[in-house]
């Protein structure tokens, strides 16, 4: 086996690895690597989703809530209210309700969250916070603002201000 003389020292050219290459035979051998395959739908409850990819399914998530549930919600509500002085009325009893408010905080958080997690991939799309804690702290970012505007907008619609 022939080595490589220059910067790549202890490259060999068959393809062996560096210890063999040098010619050491294995006295400063290194901790076995864990090795990472797919995991199984059984061993979701074991992992440690990274922050990033947690928001990225509420992304997701929430485009999914906005379109199946808000969007017949809010298209309902709004007919509701044109009809006539009456269904107005109406729908103010509706809104009112707390289970509607409940239901409206969600969509609230949902456009919060989507808006925001948006405007980071878009973002991400320019290049910018593509590397590892730059995407932890953008994620954190769009957590903490869509909550926080969530509960802003919570503050508002239970009467607290």
């Amino acid at each position: 086996m022939r080595q490589i003389e220059s910067k790549y020292k202890g490259f060999a050219i068959d393809g062996g690895d560096m210890n063999t290459a040098a010619g050491q035979s294995g006295g400063s051998q290194r901790a076995a690597r864990p090795v990472y395959r797919n995991i199984h739908i059984t061993q979701i409850a074991g992992y440690r989703l990274p922050l990033a990819g947690l928001v990225s399914i509420l992304h997701r998530i929430s485009g999914a809530a906005m379109f199946l549930v808000g969007l017949p919600f809010v298209l309902y509500l709004f007919q509701q209210s044109l009809v006539s002085e009456l269904s107005f009325e109406s729908y103010r009893a509706i809104v009112s309700h707390w289970f509607a408010k409940l239901v409206l905080l969600g969509l609230v958080w949902a456009y919060a969250h989507h808006f925001c997690a948006g405007l980071r991939h878009l973002l991400m799309d320019l290049d910018v916070g593509v590397d590892k804690d730059s995407g932890r702290l953008s994620a954190a970012l769009v957590l903490s603002v869509s909550l926080t505007l969530t509960l802003v907008v919570a503050l508002k619609l239970f009467g607290l201000f």
